[in-house]
């Protein structure tokens, strides 16, 4: 798959994306560690009968890294615009877009503030409703990250040092992945060519700067009116082994979707398109089929 480059800059950023098949659009946003490569094995599957669109986003992979304020311009809003822009630049009309770990975030902002661009999301988590729940003391020993992310320590140890970036990540992707998985020495390696030159780390934890980390955005979250709940249909596929997100927390989603349908990846940990690839392009060819034009 060719990559191929926004031409028109959103607050400055230009995103790198890949854009195969033809059909109804398809939109897939990646997480953290990661960048448009996590989906290397699920494009495939639906590009057979979809356009699908995988972008890198704003401070990952080949997309700009531009040294910005967190707040306003690495939070799931501004990543949003990118991505919304990015649906205007190629004239995709309503996709359904997928997602999981920020991506998932990502995909509920837009679908929330731009439903008219969204035909329904495929999902996994995080997801709203966890509350106070992520500071019990099992969460919090996996939750450590994104505290150390807000610190300057995490980039003067990190940023900039393939072999600190190699350990640092090997060990997100190992610890959190199920069973059943482990990552390829090659795709370790993609990812320090993409997180280990200077400032590449650092820009792809300005999310978690900004606020947007799942700790954050847990306590500051509060259930919506019913009527303003997001509407658009969503899958919720909710993996076995995610150490993260355990499946207790998917009990309220209720509260902030109109119409979702949970779904469980047996066998598989956080890292869903990667871990249970063919299960993961199902949900989307079957929201392709089956959601409104």
């Amino acid at each position: 798959m060719a990559g191929m480059r926004q031409e028109i800059a959103i607050d400055g950023f230009r995103l790198a994306y890949e854009r195969t098949g033809s059909g109804p659009a398809v939109l897939l946003l990646h997480g953290w560690p990661g960048d448009r490569t996590d989906y290397r094995e699920v494009a495939p599957l639906v590009a057979s009968a979809a356009e699908v669109i995988v972008p890198d986003l704003r401070g990952f992979g080949e997309s700009d890294k531009h040294q910005a304020d967190p707040a306003s311009q690495y939070n799931a809003a501004a990543q949003a615009r990118s991505v919304i822009g990015l649906i205007g630049e190629l004239a995709l009309g309503r996709a359904v877009i997928a997602g999981y770990d920020i991506g998932s975030r990502i995909a509920q902002a837009i679908a929330r503030d731009r439903p008219d661009l969204v035909r329904a999301l495929v999902i996994a988590p995080p997801l709203p409703g966890i509350g106070d729940r992520i500071l019990a003391p099992q969460a919090q020993r996996e939750f450590w990250y994104q505290a150390f992310h807000n610190l300057e320590l995490s980039t003067q140890l990190v940023d900039g040092k393939p072999d600190a970036v190699l350990a640092y990540l090997r060990h997100f992707w190992s610890h959190w992945s199920g069973p059943g998985y482990e990552p390829a020495g090659d795709h370790l390696d993609h990812l320090v060519s993409v997180y280990g030159p200077p400032g590449a780390f650092a820009a792809s934890i300005a999310w978690y700067q900004a606020g947007a980390g799942s700790v954050a955005a847990s306590l500051a979250e509060q259930a919506p009116d019913p009527g303003d709940r997001i509407a658009v249909p969503a899958t919720v596929l909710w993996p076995e082994y995610d150490p993260l997100f355990p499946r207790a927390w998917s009990d309220r989603i209720g509260e902030f979707f109109a119409a979702a349908e949970l779904a469980w990846l047996d066998g598989a940990g956080h890292f869903s398109p990667l871990e249970a690839p063919g299960e993961f392009a199902a949900a989307i060819l079957a929201a392709v089929r089956t959601s409104p034009d």
